[in-house]
């Protein structure tokens, strides 16, 4: 703690950073008592406070500026600075709570925006301007060729997941060839940095509109066909959640260029993913699971098909209006979670962080405390397994379980 402290600024700072440190003082409480400009062009502020400072309200003050140092004022000529450069790294935004989405739900967006020219809704302006109205009427449009065409296809193009769950949507979540589901009930079902930082919470964004009539079976920009057929029923598994859920904490707190290699990851994985299943190759991707004719040619002789490999991947051109050059394939969803998992590693942050599923949060882990917080969460979590091990490995030696079922609560008068 320090009773007082001095600022050294730098002759070099901006007249923005001195304002916003000024601005610091106020929220903090800190007072200034004597401010004086050194022979080298520095300019010092000293200051008192109404509450001793510790050293993380010091790093709240560097984090203003590189230009600003602190030591306190009995230790003026001593060595005790300590600059933002070397102690204070600036990460990019991103949102700790699940509440914080909200703040950037509408800056998301993969493509759409700038449609290529021989692309019909490019040139139906009619139907661009209806777009917005149909938001609120989108899962009324009955196209029912392209479900039941899709539907076909998935016997022999789609991956086990994608067809085990799809019986599970059509009975619980009105699946069906006459209408869409509504999003709402596709929630309850389930429970760019924008789009990924929502997959890190589990929050899925969705797009309310639907493909151009005159291309039923291709759509150069996801829809509500896009979300519901090739996303919603991969979502419902729990290994592809998880690997999408690992994607999105990866890019929690990285640099911009990080980002850009895990959307590649996830473009050529989650959308226009392939894996290989009892020897054949099967779509997982929601871009290829919702497109016929792609869907098609992907499984297709024509299609290049490469291994997923990361290095790979991040250097590939993805094609937003066209099919892919080059779709890459894996083994499993396990598979390409292990792999990718491996190749983040070699991104820089200065934290560790972990998703607390019941408190919806982002959890940073910088220092030891919170580390031996985090162990001893993993120690109950393990503590738990031990038992259910012990329960099952000893029942299968002596009697076996028996069937069970829950009683009636207890009524109370």
């Amino acid at each position: 703690m320090f009773e007082d402290m001095v600022l050294i600024i730098a002759e070099n700072a901006t007249v923005g950073e001195f304002a916003a440190l000024l601005k610091k003082f106020k929220e903090m409480g800190v007072t200034i008592k004597d401010t004086e400009v050194q022979e080298n062009g520095d300019f010092t502020v000293k200051t008192d406070t109404k509450n001793p400072l510790n050293e993380e309200s010091i790093q709240k003050l560097q984090i203003i500026s590189r230009n600003i140092s602190v030591k306190s004022s009995n230790n003026l000529n001593g060595k005790m600075r300590l600059p933002l450069s070397q102690s204070v790294v600036i990460v990019p935004w991103f949102p700790r709570q699940i509440s914080e989405l909200d703040a950037i739900s509408n800056n998301v967006f993969m493509y759409g925006k700038d449609l290529d020219a021989n692309h019909p809704s490019f040139k139906d302006e009619t139907y661009r301007k209806r777009r917005i109205e149909f938001a609120n009427i989108a899962y009324n449009y009955k196209l029912s060729i392209v479900y039941r065409e899709l539907l076909k296809l998935y016997k022999t193009h789609a991956c086990r997941e994608c067809q085990e769950n799809m019986p599970l949507l059509q009975k619980y979540a009105g699946y069906c060839e006459d209408d869409l589901p509504q999003l709402e009930t596709v929630s309850k079902f389930l429970k760019t940095r924008e789009f990924l930082q929502g997959l890190a919470y589990r929050v899925f964004y969705c797009t309310q509109y639907i493909r151009h009539e005159a291309e039923p079976f291709y759509t150069v920009e996801p829809d509500c066909i896009h979300e519901l057929m090739g996303h919603v029923p991969l979502l419902a598994n729990p290994e592809f959640a998880q690997y999408s859920q690992e994607l999105g904490l990866a890019s929690l707190g990285v640099g911009d260029e990080d980002v850009q290699k895990l959307a590649k990851l996830y473009f050529f994985s989650a959308e226009f993913g392939i894996c290989k299943q009892d020897g054949q190759l099967r779509a997982f991707g929601a871009g290829l699971l919702s497109s016929v004719s792609e869907l098609k040619y992907a499984l297709s002789d024509d299609a290049i098909r490469k291994p997923f490999i990361p290095a790979d991947v991040v250097e590939a051109e993805c094609m937003v209006t066209a099919y892919q050059k080059a779709y890459f394939t894996t083994g499993t969803f396990k598979e390409a979670e292990d792999i990718v998992r491996h190749f983040v590693l070699q991104f820089k942050r200065p934290f560790a962080i972990r998703y607390n599923p019941f408190t919806e949060s982002v959890e940073i882990v910088d220092n030891h405390k919170k580390l031996g917080v985090a162990l001893e969460d993993i120690k109950a979590h393990m503590s738990a397994l031990d038992d259910a091990i012990y329960q099952f490995t000893n029942s299968e030696k002596e009697e076996p379980w028996k069937p069970w079922k829950m009683g009636e609560p207890k009524k109370f008068d």
